[in-house]
């Protein structure tokens, strides 16, 4: 029987190497859900030792908090700014219904964290503060195209509805790809809001 060899350390910077661990904590949970995340299975990925997990978050549930982080920042926030011409608002949507974001793989990262906000009480802090982000971008976004469009509308309510719609839009591309591709689920959300802004 051949000895397992132990994981080649390479040295990284403290950011450096927590991101490696997100990193790791990311393909782990994607590829078996909450039961791969384990510090076994991320610091295999990882190929470091156990000891760097707690050494650089201080529990599994930090490292948990900060994957939902990731995820977050990597999916709400715009790349870069809006084309000439086009609004932020339309620029999110664009980019929320990108291919590196809009997939079943990353929707089923999404389920399996947002099945823990409930029972771990250090996802649930850090969703709080993603969301509010989240939300008052969006909610920013909608209210600079009311104003170019001369609406009114009560943008953070229709902000909420708009979030909720996404998520929804994303389980259904999760489960069932075919039914709800990209161009579909954007155009759904431009029915939404159009009514309420008018061509953005």
């Amino acid at each position: 029987m051949t000895a397992r060899k132990a994981p080649k350390y390479v040295r990284l910077s403290g950011e450096e190497r927590r991101a490696q661990l997100v990193t790791a904590g990311l393909a782990c949970m994607a590829r078996g859900g909450i039961q791969e995340f384990t510090v076994d299975r991320i610091c295999e990925e990882a190929g470091v030792s156990r000891g760097l997990v707690i050494h650089h978050f201080g529990s599994m549930n930090a490292l948990l908090a900060a994957v939902y982080a990731s995820m977050y920042l990597g999916s709400t926030r715009l790349p870069g700014p809006p084309a000439p011409g086009q609004t932020r608002l339309a620029a999110l949507l664009e980019a929320f219904f990108a291919p590196e974001i809009f997939n079943p793989g990353a929707f089923t990262i999404w389920l399996t964290l947002w099945g823990q906000i409930s029972i771990n009480d250090d996802l649930r802090a850090e969703h709080r503060v993603q969301y509010s982000g989240y939300l008052a971008d969006v909610t920013s976004a909608i209210a600079e195209a009311a104003v170019a469009n001369g609406r009114e509308v009560e943008a953070e309510p229709l902000a909420r509805v708009l979030i909720c719609l996404i998520d929804g839009l994303g389980i259904q591309h999760c489960i069932e790809p075919e039914t709800m591709p990209a161009e579909t689920a954007l155009a759904a959300c431009r029915q939404l809001l159009q009514p309420h802004l008018g061509v953005f």
